[in-house]
């Protein structure tokens, strides 16, 4: 069968051969046991239901089997012969171009070089998942290649419901991820939820089928390591940052670090995807040894390289040795996947990767117990250095949450704040987001280097046009971008798909899509997909990240987020999307996402004003209310350029009054 037909095809009606475990791939660790002998024989039906009857008697003892080794029915009988990757849009069979680019999209999400657990389905941060089972994968692909441009595909935590009538101005695809009643809405729940194959985490754009690859953290982390070296007020030649976590999206750390110019030390427990960054060329050099680590800081500190540095081990290792050592680190972080921290997100020391992963699966209160103590210990280490001069933020992935739930010292003299700020707090929040700034992406759909190469070019002319009268507030965030879009050839950060992102507000997104636009209509360039990450201005609300800066009691609520993704709906969007849990952990955060399709259509055009404006702007007037300065000039400002505009104005109450 050709790719097409495969799928056209959906689930075959005769099961495919079974298929061996692929030691070469990453794969997830096993789930810890926790579904009942009634819950678990639910599981299977509920797997089951994808298939005829006449195939259950054969795939119930496989699934049974998937499920006590792995925790999970993941279906890998049905995982697709053809290479997982993001095809040229002309390759998608269908008969609606914005639903082959949708397929485009959730292909290059379980690329090999993008998916940081392919066959688990498994995008990003150890269980962001794009499907639960890969006959949800065939399925949502089929309805795709069926779809016409007046239906709406309905999909439920990675499951098809189906396709609905609709209209050409709906959006082709409505996507939830986790959206579970609130009280059953902790980790365990998740575990079951999950297990059952009823519920599913869908990170921030795993979910939502808009990854890029580790590119779109390398530019949010790059901007935070300039700025926060400019914070301390110290030149990144020669400075030193400390973090961890090389998996998933966090193994863009080291990468971003040698464009910011500093020195990098990233450690990471799991030697596969150690090997894997490094061949990728995110990180320099790897050691194993401390003491030859250590040696190679002191050069490298000496000669102020610019270079990144792997550790395969425990970063509080890093961390108490450098103390020892009197080591000066400028910048300090840590990015391993916190919101998932008993399956495999952060591992404890004094163990090995393979002892750590048989604990969490055969004693998870053990390995609890483990994590909390290694937490402990990480915030010790971090504190020693801090009263030296290290600047410590919170890299949004909940690690001062839950090093407060171990009972580390965490907490501000308050006890109520934490000792840290998040980098959103100190940083992202007020330098960006306030002033509208976050993360703009795009894909070239025709898959070609030129197209990418053509609208950098178009991106970079649009925003040096723009910062000739751009206000002197953004001037900086404004140059950042210039300098970023000018180095990403070089820099060679595709992976996947012909992707670019680049921090943009609302009038910069406008400009550049309807140039992007404009360049389709003329034929100089096919499809663009338009996008951002849920972590921006308005998508997402996260009391410990995205909103960290909201100080008027609301950083709690999450009313931006579900107006963001409703307003999208109708405002243009291809597809929206909107999740439980990304970022910083189930029940912690709700972030919504979007997808827009450019065909040089004066619909697309219309669609892409209407629907940018309103996604940036929503997040800046609840800024603006909670009474932020940069927020309430960044509003005043897209009210005088918009008529129809109209916000409501926090009146400042004066401190002198109480």
């Amino acid at each position: 069968m050709t790719f097409q037909e495969q799928i056209q095809q959906g689930i075959p009606t005769t099961l495919p051969t079974l298929k061996p475990y692929d030691l070469a791939i990453n794969h997830a660790p096993k789930r810890k046991e926790i579904l009942s002998a009634d819950e678990k024989k639910l599981a299977l039906k509920n797997a089951l239901r994808y298939f005829d009857a006449e195939h259950h008697k054969e795939l119930i003892q496989e699934f049974s089997q998937e499920l006590e080794t792995y925790g999970r029915i993941y279906m890998y009988r049905f995982r697709p012969d053809y290479e997982m990757k993001a095809r040229p849009i002309s390759e998608y069979p269908g008969k609606c171009e914005q639903a082959k680019a949708i397929m485009l999209m959730i292909q290059n999400n379980l690329d090999y070089a993008v998916a940081q657990h392919p066959h688990e389905l498994i995008t990003y941060g150890g269980n962001g998942a794009v499907f639960s089972n890969w006959a949800q994968y065939l399925l949502t692909m089929q309805y795709l290649s069926e779809m016409t441009d007046e239906q709406t595909l309905s999909m439920y935590s990675g499951h098809p419901m189906g396709l609905f009538p609709s209209h050409k101005e709906a959006p082709r695809v409505v996507v939830t991820n986790g959206m579970v009643i609130p009280n059953y809405s902790k980790p365990d729940d998740w575990e079951r939820m999950n297990a059952l194959g009823v519920s599913q985490y869908g990170q921030m754009t795993a979910g939502s089928y808009m990854y890029i690859g580790p590119q779109g953290i390398v530019h949010g982390t790059t901007i935070t390591v300039l700025n926060g070296f400019r914070k301390i007020k110290k030149a990144t030649s020669g400075g030193l940052f400390v973090t961890s976590g090389l998996g998933g999206m966090s193994g863009a750390q080291p990468k971003a670090g040698n464009i910011a110019g500093c020195i990098t030390v990233c450690a990471e427990v799991n030697p596969k995807i150690t090997h894997i960054r490094h061949s990728q060329g995110w990180i320099n050099e790897v050691f194993e040894n401390i003491d030859e680590l250590v040696a190679r800081v002191i050069l490298a500190k000496a000669n102020k390289e610019i270079v990144s540095l792997a550790y395969l081990g425990n970063v509080v290792d890093v961390w108490e040795r450098f103390d020892e050592e009197s080591i000066h680190i400028d910048l300090g972080s840590d990015q391993t996947s916190l919101h998932n921290p008993w399956a495999g997100g952060y591992y404890p020391t004094g163990f090995s990767f393979e002892e750590s992963n048989e604990m969490m699966s055969k004693n998870p209160e053990k390995f609890k117990e483990e994590v909390q103590k290694t937490l402990r210990r990480h915030t010790t280490a971090i504190n020693k250095h801090t009263a030296k001069g290290t600047y410590f933020f919170d890299y949004g992935n909940a690690f001062l949450l839950e090093a407060s739930r171990a009972g580390a010292d965490i907490m501000a003299e308050n006890h109520i704040d934490f000792r840290y700020p998040s980098y959103v707090q100190d940083i992202m929040g007020p330098m960006c987001f306030d002033y509208g700034f976050g993360p703009f992406r795009w894909v070239c759909a025709s898959g070609k280097p030129e197209d990418l190469a053509k609208t950098d070019a178009i991106a970079c002319s649009v925003l040096e046009e723009m910062i000739q009268n751009s206000p002197e507030e953004i001037q900086q965030q404004m140059q950042d971008n210039i300098t970023w879009i000018k180095g990403a050839q070089e820099n060679k950060l595709v992976v996947g798909s012909q992707a670019r992102i680049l921090y943009a507000d609302a009038e910069g997104r406008i400009k550049i899509a309807e140039a992007f636009n404009q360049a389709i209509a003329k034929g100089e360039i096919g499809t663009v997909i338009l996008g951002r990450d849920h972590h921006d201005v308005s998508g997402t609300d996260s009391p410990y990240r995205e909103t960290s800066n909201i100080y008027d009691g609301s950083r709690f609520t999450a009313d931006m987020a579900i107006q963001n993704v409703i307003g999208d709906s109708f405002r243009g969007a291809t597809w929206v999307s909107i999740h439980n849990g990304g970022g910083v952990g189930w029940g912690e955060v709700i972030n919504g996402g979007f997808g827009m399709v450019l065909d040089g259509s004066k619909e697309a055009s219309k669609r892409l004003e209407s629907m940018l404006f309103w996604d940036v702007n929503n997040g800046i007037s609840r800024r603006s209310w909670a009474r932020n300065d940069n927020a309430i000039f960044a509003i005043k400002r897209a009210m005088a350029t918009q008529p129809l505009l109209k916000i409501t104005i926090p009146n400042i109450v004066d401190e002198k009054l109480f």
